[in-house]
């Protein structure tokens, strides 16, 4: 089937509903104005229930289908909040919000969404019911693991997942897919170098930080280089540096470096946390210092389910013809949670063109909203036919 024409007919409304969103960015948790539009618009459509408050803000709605026999439950995910970026596109819609704006498109996803949950509560045309989830707090807040542990899964009684990601670089309202592991685990490091300050002049009765911290650098990488298996997936990133004096005759008494560690795997991510333990005390102490070192895990792995992951992508080639291979991705994505909680899968939905996500020019492409509301209402559609 193609992409329905009831969403040809409501573009125009949902590409209101997607730029309103834009100019008001949210970050984090604080999506108070966007989770009550979203709120107010489910209750409009006619949901059975408007469920808000989950995972600090988030926003559920049920709707069940004009049969419940099949008993089935399925979740659509959408994440609303935004990133702490000052616009640069210069368009009508644009931020109004000074050093927020809508850089991943999250914007379009919750437009997409509720575009898909008003044609639901229009049709019913499924046997049983669909839960659509909107998220706070994807860009690193982990508002999916949030909602879960308020018992999303079990209050609603989802049986399986789905979520979408728009994706510059490939054609608009286009899909692509992948089944296992696709988005990274993303950990987080900081590391304190000590050593002993002194004056710049007298370098012999110092232990220089700024020279340990070079040093710590460069060994992370072997990490990657010698460490992990060349076939393996691992990203090793010293991302700041930051020292305790600003002077420029000061060898300064610390250093602090932090970062992110990238991985595909558990094995990997196992190796890589002890690893670079082990490189920046070794690489310190070699120099007369001590490196104290602070490990945080983030999102886990996202790891999409074989069986859904065939049954989206057919979902996708009946939307639009086609469905491609997705690469893997060494960016984060808290989507990750949902589907360590319920079978599920995430799919990519082309955005043209465009600016890449998380950068200052970026805007979504309204030309998708049909097909990604088409995938939306076909999930739902297909998985629970009506008899």
């Amino acid at each position: 089937m193609p992409i329905k024409n009831r969403f040809s007919d409501l573009l125009g409304e949902i590409v209101g509903w997607r730029r309103d969103l834009h100019e008001h960015p949210e970050l984090l948790y604080d999506t108070h104005r966007t989770a009550a539009l979203v709120a107010d618009r489910l209750a409009e459509f006619g949901c059975d229930e408007v469920v808000t408050g989950l995972g600090r803000t988030g926003v559920v709605g049920v709707i069940r289908g004009r049969e419940t026999g099949s008993g089935r439950v399925v979740g659509l995910r959408a994440d609303m909040d935004a990133l702490p970026i000052h616009e640069a596109t210069g368009l009508d819609h644009a931020s109004k919000i000074p050093g927020a704006m809508h850089a991943c498109g999250h914007d379009g996803h919750t437009a997409m969404l509720l575009g898909a949950a008003k044609y639901l509560c229009e049709t019913r045309s499924f046997d049983g019911t669909a839960v659509v989830i909107f998220q706070p707090a994807e860009e690193g807040g982990a508002g999916a693991k949030a909602m879960c542990d308020d018992g999303l899964m079990e209050r609603f009684g989802i049986q399986e997942v789905f979520g979408m990601h728009n994706w510059p670089g490939m054609p608009v309202g286009s899909f692509h897919i992948r089944t296992g592991p696709f988005f990274a685990a993303t950990d987080q490091f900081e590391i304190e170098l000590e050593g002993r300050g002194g004056h710049a002049a007298k370098p012999q009765e110092t232990v220089d930080t700024t020279v340990l911290a070079a040093h710590v650098i460069l060994a992370l990488q072997t990490i990657v280089s010698r460490n992990a298996d060349p076939v393996g997936q691992l990203v090793v990133s010293v991302t700041s540096v930051e020292t305790s004096s600003t002077a420029y005759n000061v060898i300064p008494q610390t250093v602090r470096l932090k970062g992110t560690v990238r991985s595909l795997s558990g094995e990997m991510q196992e190796m890589a946390e002890r690893r670079l333990s082990e490189v920046a005390e070794g690489a310190a102490a070699t120099f007369g210092g001590v490196a104290r070192v602070d490990y945080r895990r983030s999102y886990p792995v996202m790891v999409n389910w074989d069986e859904q992951t065939e049954f989206a992508a057919d979902v996708a080639r009946s939307v639009s013809g086609a469905c491609g291979a997705a690469p893997l991705v060494m960016g984060g994505e808290d989507f990750a949670f949902m589907l360590e909680e319920r079978p599920g899968a995430y799919i990519l939905i082309g955005n043209g063109d465009t600016a890449s996500v998380h950068h200052p020019e970026y805007d979504f492409t309204d030309e998708a909203i049909p097909a990604g509301c088409s995938w939306w209402a076909e999930i739902v559609e297909q998985r629970m036919p009506l008899t």
